[in-house]
């Protein structure tokens, strides 16, 4: 298939590589040229802007929030002069965003999808991410192989593209809400004289096998937290949550606990660090960072 990918940060750059080792053209644009050039040696295309990028038959993006979506896909003579005839967007966007989306993309007769994604960047690098897919059938049909490269799984979610938005963002938000109280219960348990390696064997062995506290976990233990899904990224994703509870009349109590404490690890430089930080935040209430 012939594929325009715009987005080249963690997860996107991976996800394309994953498009071009399953035999597809993929045309790149990013805003800073390094991950261009190294998908360029891997059989990649380079686009010179982000129209160019356009003139395959689906484009897939990954930009990193409405923002940029708006400024760089949005605008009306881009979407006019393209030949594309998808748009699968598979960032965290709101779905207020997705739903404007859908309907200019209708408007300019191009199919629009929302196809966000589980998994952090070694996920993206094995094509083991989880798909959260929604818009017309007959187009995720169509994508299927695309999808197929990138993830081991897609769920579909419907015909309106928002509610693959709000399954992420709901996912996103009980996900940071689980690394929120893990924090808490290892700064406790560190001020108590347990270690918290031992804390997470109890917790992993018990009642929280998993991935999420497994993971983050081992890395609140071992305080090294190389980024993969950054607290300013998390705060983004919360914020997304208030805004569509605000929407929709569903109060978040537990989303405005989220949103402070991870704007106080930013406030404390924190914001490049991965999510597991939030364990530097809760040691630094209680007196032990």
């Amino acid at each position: 298939m012939n594929v325009g990918f715009i987005g080249l940060g963690a997860m996107g750059r991976e996800m394309a590589a994953q498009l071009l080792k399953a035999g597809h053209q993929v045309k790149v644009w990013n805003r800073s040229p390094e991950p261009v050039a190294a998908l360029v040696a891997q059989g990649a295309e380079a686009a010179a802007t982000p129209a160019a990028a356009l003139a395959g038959e689906v484009l897939v993006s990954m930009l990193a929030d409405d923002a940029a979506v708006e400024s760089l896909l949005l605008d009306e003579v881009l979407l006019a002069a393209a030949t594309i005839t998808v748009h699968v967007n598979m960032a965290t966007v709101s779905p207020e965003l997705a739903r404007r989306a859908a309907e200019l993309h209708q408007r300019h007769g191009i199919g629009y999808l929302a196809a966000p994604v589980l998994g952090r960047t070694d996920v993206a690098a094995a094509g083991n991410l989880s798909i959260l897919a929604a818009g017309e059938a007959a187009l995720v049909d169509r994508v299927a192989p695309l999808f197929a490269a990138m993830g081991r799984q897609t769920f579909r979610l419907g015909e309106r593209p928002e509610l693959a938005n709000v399954a992420k963002i709901s996912t996103n938000f009980l996900l940071i809400s689980a690394v929120e109280a893990l924090a808490e219960a290892t700064a406790l348990a560190e001020a108590s004289g347990l270690a918290a390696t031992d804390l997470l064997e109890v917790l992993t062995g018990t009642l929280f096998p998993g991935p999420v506290y497994a993971g983050y976990g081992s890395m609140m233990a071992a305080r090294s937290y190389d980024p993969a899904f950054r607290l300013a990224l998390g705060l983004k994703d919360v914020n997304l949550a208030l805004d569509a509870g605000a929407a929709t009349h569903v109060p978040l109590p537990i989303a405005s606990v989220l949103r402070d404490a991870l704007l106080e690890g930013i406030a404390h430089g924190d914001g490049g660090l991965d999510l597991a930080a939030l364990g530097e935040t809760a040691r630094r209430r209680a007196g032990a960072a």
